[in-house]
C-alpha cells in the first residue's frame, strides 16, 4: 500500500499556524484594554474563565484576581470586572446606556425573552411596569399573605418534626417551600411539594434547563453537536426547555379564567386586571409561559439558599442564637408582617446573610456604550464587556470593618452606615434592573427565620456539619457545596 503524501503540507500547516499567532499577538499588543491589570493569559484567551465558571468557581476566581491585581482586571480578551464601588453604581445607574451583553441572549434561544434576560430597555421598561404592581409589597400582602404564611408554616413543622427525629435538612425544605410559593402565585396552584416532601417532576425539568441553559451560554461551541449524541438522558436535557415553556400553559389557563375567583388566579391575572389597555398587548400567553417558568427559577433557590446560609451562621453562634430566640418568642403569635419588618436583630442578621450568602453574587454583564467610559481610572472602549461581582464588593475590607466575619449585629442600627456601604450593599442588584421580587424574598426571609427560631428553639448544627460542606458553589447562583444543611433538635 502506497502512502501519498503532498510535500507541501507540513508546509502549509507551519505557514497557517504562524499567521494564526502572529494575528493573535498582533490584536492582543493592540487592544484598548492590553494596560489594564490582570494575568497574562487574559490578552490572548477566555479558557480559564471559561473553566472557573463550568467548575462552578467563577466568584471565588474573579475575587481572587481582584485580590492581587486592584478593583479593575482583565478577565479575557474583550471582558473586564470592576469592583470599584463608584464604578459600579457609575455601570447599573439608571439611564447610563450599560445594556445587558449578549451573554443573556443564550438563556432563552428562539423565543421572547423573559423580564431577566430582556437586553432592550424599553421592552423591559415596560413590562416591569406591569410586574412592579403585582410584586409590590401592599399587593403581595392584601392578594398573598395566606398562601405564603401556610407554605411557610408548613414547612418549618416540617423542619422540626424531623429535627427532632434523625435530623432536618434546612435546605430541601427551604427550597421546597420557597417553589411552593413561587409557584403558586405564578400558576395559581401549589405544586404541594412540602406535603409530598419531594419535588415533582417540573422542577426536575427546570434544573435541568437550568443545566441546559449553562451549558448554550458558556460552551456555546460545543452546544449543536450535543444533539447527535445517542442518549436519552441528553435528549432530555436539551428538551428541558421545553417542558418547561409548555408546562407554562397551566399559568394562562388560571390566568384567562381568573374570573371565578383568587383561589384561581395568578400573578399574571392581576397584572392584566391592572393593567391599561397598551400594557395589556405586552403580556401575551408566550409571554406568560415563558415568565412563569422564570419566575419559578428566581424565585425558588434564591430564597432557600439565603435561610440556609442564615440557619447556618446563627446556629454557630449561641449567643447571637439566643438573642433572636428570645426577640422571635417576645413577638405576637400571630407574626404580623410589621413586628417582623421592625425586629431589629432579626432584620439585621438577614441584612448580614444578605451581604455574605446572597444567592447571586456573581457576575451582571454589561456592555460599555457607544462613547466609551472611564471607570475607576482605566479607560474602556464601547464594546467591551463589564462585570460586577457583589461577592467582592461586600467583602471589600476598605467598606466593611472585619469584611469576612458573619456579624450579625452589624445592620441593627443602619443610621450608622456609611454612604459607601449604602452604596455597597447590593444582594438583589441595583439600578432599573434591581430583583423585581425583593419584597416577596423579605416576606419569606423575615417570616421563614422568625418562624425557625420561635419553633425550633435550641437548634443545633448536625454532627456531621462542617464549613467545607457550606463552601459555595456558583453556577450564576450560589449553593452549599454537599447541598444539604442537617440541624437537630
Amino acid at each position: 500500500m502506497t502512502l501519498i503524501t503532498t510535500p507541501g503540507a507540513p508546509l502549509f500547516v507551519g505557514v497557517f499556524l504562524f499567521v494564526i499567532i502572529i494575528y493573535t499577538l498582533a490584536t492582543a499588543l493592540s487592544s484598548p484594554l492590553r494596560r489594564l491589570p490582570g494575568p497574562w493569559y487574559t490578552h490572548f484567551t477566555h479558557l480559564m474563565l471559561k473553566f472557573h465558571i463550568v467548575t462552578g468557581n467563577r466568584i471565588h476566581y474573579v475575587h481572587s484576581l481582584h485580590q492581587k491585581y486592584g478593583s479593575v482586571v482583565r478577565l479575557s480578551p474583550h471582558e473586564v470586572s470592576v469592583s470599584d464601588v463608584e464604578a459600579v453604581s457609575a455601570v447599573h445607574k439608571i439611564g447610563a446606556g450599560f445594556l445587558k451583553s449578549a451573554w443573556y441572549d443564550g438563556i432563552t434561544p428562539g423565543r421572547e425573552p423573559g423580564i431577566f434576560a430582556m437586553r432592550d430597555p424599553h421592552q423591559h421598561s415596560a413590562r416591569r411596569r406591569l410586574f412592579a404592581r403585582a410584586f409590590s409589597n401592599g399587593s403581595l400582602l392584601t392578594n398573598w399573605e395566606p398562601e405564603i404564611r401556610q407554605k411557610t408554616t408548613l414547612a418549618v413543622e416540617r423542619i422540626k418534626q424531623d429535627a427532632l427525629g434523625a435530623g432536618a435538612d434546612v435546605f430541601k425544605w427551604w427550597t421546597l417551600m420557597a417553589t411552593d410559593v413561587i409557584a403558586h402565585l405564578s400558576f395559581g396552584e401549589s405544586f404541594h411539594m412540602l406535603e409530598q416532601g419531594k419535588q415533582t417532576r417540573y422542577i426536575d425539568s427546570i434544573q435541568l434547563a437550568m443545566i441546559n441553559s449553562g451549558i448554550r451560554t458558556e460552551l456555546s461551541w460545543i452546544y449543536p453537536f450535543l444533539q447527535f449524541i445517542p442518549s436519552q438522558s441528553l435528549k432530555t436535557l436539551l428538551n428541558a426547555d421545553n417542558v418547561v415553556y409548555d408546562h407554562g400553559t397551566v399559568a394562562v389557563r388560571n390566568m384567562q379564567s381568573a374570573g371565578d375567583g383568587l383561589s384561581r388566579a395568578n400573578l399574571f391575572s392581576q397584572m392584566m386586571a391592572e393593567a391599561d389597555g397598551q400594557e395589556k398587548t405586552t403580556l401575551t400567553a408566550s409571554s406568560v409561559q415563558a415568565e412563569a417558568g422564570n419566575l419559578i427559577i428566581a424565585g425558588s433557590d434564591t430564597t432557600a439558599v439565603t435561610l440556609t446560609y442564615l440557619v447556618w451562621a446563627v446556629l454557630k453562634q449561641p449567643q447571637l442564637q439566643a438573642q433572636l430566640e428570645e426577640e422571635v418568642c417576645l413577638l405576637s403569635d400571630e407574626l404580623t408582617f410589621d413586628e417582623l419588618k421592625n425586629a431589629p436583630i432579626l432584620n439585621s442578621i438577614i441584612e448580614e446573610t444578605l451581604r455574605l450568602y446572597g444567592a447571586a453574587p456573581g457576575a451582571l454583564p454589561r456592555v460599555v456604550p457607544d462613547k466609551g467610559a472611564t471607570l475607576a481610572g482605566h479607560y474602556l472602549p464601547a464594546g467591551t464587556v463589564v462585570s460586577t461581582q457583589a461577592y467582592t464588593v461586600h467583602r471589600d475590607k476598605s467598606i466593611w470593618s472585619d469584611a469576612l466575619r458573619f456579624d450579625g449585629y452589624r445592620f441593627m442600627d443602619k443610621s450608622k452606615l456609611t454612604a459607601a456601604q449604602k452604596a455597597a450593599l447590593s444582594p438583589f442588584g441595583s439600578g432599573s434592573r434591581i430583583c423585581i421580587g425583593m419584597h416577596l424574598a423579605y416576606m419569606e426571609l423575615r417570616l421563614g427565620a422568625a418562624l425557625f427560631f420561635r419553633e425550633c428553639r435550641g437548634s443545633k448544627l448536625g454532627v456531621e456539619m462542617t464549613d467545607e460542606m457550606m463552601a459555595m458553589e456558583n453556577h450564576f447562583l450560589i449553593a452549599p457545596k454537599a447541598h444539604k444543611c442537617m440541624v437537630k433538635l
